[in-house]
């Protein structure tokens, strides 16, 4: 069974995580999740889910403080995390190693382990500081997903946007899903 870290951090756009657990639960791949106190207040702002409805989607929650947590060690074993929303503020902690919460935490130790990490980065738009961090993190392993809607799929519904970014983050692990219109047109005729 595949067991993946989900954090969700301070940023707009809850919902990608609250959709990914959502997923990830029908796939019946393990989780483990760790929110932030920002994240529970976007949850509340931008959502209709409430904590207890967004933590039931998990297997396991773990509270940001708790340090000691499975998931704050290397010899727990993960497939990968994915941090989504992904706030500037964890991915300057993640890209500074430095480790104040169980988020970040777990985050370092999936680089140091050399598993997967996706950080689902959150803001736009962009300035060089923003994109330093992206570059630090994006050497140390991370994979840097900023979730830009892919038209080509021609959405018709926010959830047919979610789903798509969602159905990506997913083919990073390798889980088979039926989230994404995939891009296939081959060549014509010469």
């Amino acid at each position: 069974m595949k067991r993946l870290v989900v954090g969700l951090s301070g940023a707009s756009a809850a919902i990608y995580g609250i959709r990914l657990l959502e997923v990830l639960h029908s796939l019946e791949v393990e989780s483990h999740l760790v929110i932030t106190d920002p994240a529970r207040d976007i949850i509340a702002l931008e959502t209709d889910y409430d904590e207890a409805q967004v933590e039931a989607l998990a297997s396991h929650v773990y509270q940001v403080r708790d340090l000691g947590a499975a998931i704050s060690s290397g010899s727990f074993k993960t497939d990968g995390m994915v941090v989504v929303p992904c706030s500037i503020k964890t991915l300057s902690a993640v890209a500074n190693s430095y480790n104040d919460n169980l988020l970040v935490r777990a985050a370092d130790v999936t680089l140091k382990e050399r598993r997967r990490l996706v950080l689902v980065v959150r803001e736009t738009p962009l300035h060089t500081g923003h994109l330093n961090l992206m570059k630090m993190v994006s050497e140390m392993g991370a994979v840097v997903y900023v979730p830009v809607p892919a038209f080509y799929a021609l959405p018709k519904t926010i959830g047919d946007i979610v789903d798509h970014t969602v159905g990506r983050i997913l083919d990073l692990f390798d889980l088979e899903h039926d989230l994404v219109r995939r891009w296939n047109r081959l060549p014509g005729p010469a």
